[in-house]
């Protein structure tokens, strides 16, 4: 046992040569236990090969040890001997106490190699034994949180809060928060970011709890918890845009805008900060900062259509046609494409006189947005100054179809029908 001790120290202090010098004499000498202590050391310290000779040897020698054999089992995956392990784990009979150990290990395999229902499967045999046992009910809930199924892992998440609200170093109540989260239930889920906070302060669960009290439309309380995070991490850049989100829809919209300046501070090639930004600055008026920004944003992602279509936007009010038209027709020709650039060259065509052109464009537009009313609206006049009056009157019908109390249209439609 000395000569054990003496390896562990020298493991802890950095020296693995001269403790692994060491394991050939404790292997001749020490006892079977010992050599069992040795080999769970060495798996635990990643040293799986020389666990792996320890083990094999003792499972030679003890074949009817179930806690060797699964001990090998474990140290065969760890090698990708999946074969061997899965050899092992069968012959587990149903009896043996340790076959729900041996079903979560198989578990493990089978999910490893993308076997989700067979993991499944190993995984309900070890609850029917064990139906209590937190790392079984973890092991279940965990399955099912990975492939989506988030319903069925909070059954088993809460049924963990019966007991414990820890297992393999995983904060329950904050895995429920996500669960619900990610079922778009934001409501239920602050509560357990509530629990998971009051257990353990870290930037995931503010920023999870900040991100849900967003979604809720809860504005003060993503604000403060947001806060609470940049606090504890500055650099944590995906709390600046919802904080400055959550700032813009409480109406504080020049806080949103230094936090979204705040954010690009830290991460200076964050596209959708960039376009945020400029967002905000078209709010408040700052035209010239918000170009800066949205370019910033379309020169880091060329192909960035939200980014694009915002500055499009911003040309188009600012009547600057002629860039609206050379940058679309450039976009287009590098493959990018979105049917509002077939409105927005409309528009522009319609406000350059180049009406055959425009009316073409309307045409192409009207394919997708024959439902928009404000599309139409637009399209109804157009047509009018085209001269093109029953086109016109079944554009204004169209749009009467959809609001049948829209004023404009149908006083448009009397007219024309007078």
């Amino acid at each position: 046992m000395k000569q054990m001790e003496q390896i562990l120290q020298l493991v802890e202090g950095g020296e693995v040569e001269k403790a692994l010098a060491l394991v050939p004499k404790v292997k001749a000498e020490a006892t079977d236990e010992e050599k069992y202590m040795l080999a769970e050391q060495l798996f635990s310290w990643g040293m799986v090969d020389e666990a792996c000779e320890i083990a094999e040897e003792l499972s030679f020698r003890y074949p009817e040890d179930g806690e060797i054999q699964l001990f090998l089992a474990e140290i065969y995956m760890e090698l990708d001997e999946e074969e061997k392990a899965l050899e092992i784990l069968a012959d587990v009979d149903e009896q043996d106490p340790l076959f729900p150990r041996a079903c979560l290990l198989a578990a493990d395999l089978y999910q490893m190699q993308g076997l989700e229902e067979v993991s499944e499967q190993k995984l309900k045999k070890a609850y029917e034994k064990l139906p209590d046992e937190p790392i079984i009910q973890f092991a279940l809930a965990e399955l099912y949180f990975a492939n989506g199924n988030y319903q069925q892992s909070i059954h088993f998440y809460r049924k963990i809060l019966e007991q414990e609200t820890t297992v393999a170093g995983t904060l329950i109540s904050e895995r429920v928060a996500e669960a619900f989260s990610l079922l778009g239930e934001f409501e239920q889920a602050l509560p357990y970011y509530e629990e998971a906070l009051q257990q353990k302060v870290d930037s995931h669960i503010l920023f999870g709890y900040g991100f849900t009290a967003f979604q809720a439309e809860y504005y003060q309380t993503a604000i403060e918890k947001l806060t609470q995070l940049k606090e504890l991490d500055q650099d944590y850049v995906p709390l600046y845009l919802y904080l400055a989100k959550s700032y813009e829809q409480e109406g504080q919209i020049s806080e949103g805008y230094e936090m979204a300046k705040e954010g690009l501070q830290i991460d200076e090639w964050n596209k959708e900060l960039f376009l945020y930004a400029g967002k905000l600055a078209l709010k408040l008026g700052k035209e010239n900062e918000a170009e800066t920004y949205i370019r910033k944003a379309i020169e880091i992602d060329t192909g960035y259509i939200e980014a694009f279509l915002t500055l499009m936007h911003m040309l188009l009010h600012q009547e600057r046609y002629d860039e609206v038209l050379a940058c679309i027709e450039e976009a287009m020709a590098q493959g990018e494409y979105d049917p509002q650039m077939e409105w927005m060259l409309a528009r522009a065509k319609h406000k350059l006189e180049m009406y055959s052109d425009a009316l073409n464009h309307y045409q192409e537009a009207y394919t997708f947005f024959k439902n928009d009313v404000d599309f139409l609206e637009e399209y109804g006049y157009f047509l009018l100054e085209e001269g093109n009056r029953e086109r016109a009157k079944e554009v204004f019908e169209q749009i009467v179809r959809i609001d049948p109390v829209h004023t404009e249209a149908l006083h448009m439609l009397w007219q024309l029908e007078e």
